[in-house]
């Protein structure tokens, strides 16, 4: 079993930056894939970012050229950095992981997520 935990969520001025966590216990998570996922309120959870356990990455279109996702095994921890953040970017972000170390933009091909982090950005 591993057990997600998001921190870093907060308000944020519109082109503003913040940096999202996603820290992992339970297991050592070097070998997990890890997407991060975001639902504004009244709309479905969509893909944001997904990092694999060899580091290949990939983005929504939406975020591409302003949020980074990168892993920190030492700190079993994967982070996603947001840029240039706009209003509709506001949403809890979920972090999830799969076991098989895959990265995909599919939200059920992951086993494991977290509760979630609440990001605000203001025009």
């Amino acid at each position: 079993q591993v057990q997600l935990a998001e921190s870093g969520g907060g308000l944020v001025q519109a082109g503003g930056s913040l940096r999202l966590s996603c820290a992992a216990s339970g297991r050592t998570f070097n070998n997990y894939g890890v997407g991060w996922f975001r639902q504004a309120p009244g709309k479905e959870r969509m893909f944001v970012a997904a990092i694999t356990w060899r580091g290949t990455i990939y983005y929504a279109d939406s975020v591409k050229g302003r949020f980074t996702i990168s892993r920190d095994n030492a700190k079993n921890t994967v982070l996603l950095q947001m840029n240039s953040l706009k209003p509709e970017d506001t949403a809890t972000y979920y972090c999830r992981a799969n076991r098989y170390g895959l990265g995909t933009a599919n939200k059920y091909e992951y086993d494991y997520w977290g509760q979630g982090t609440k990001v605000t950005v203001s025009s």
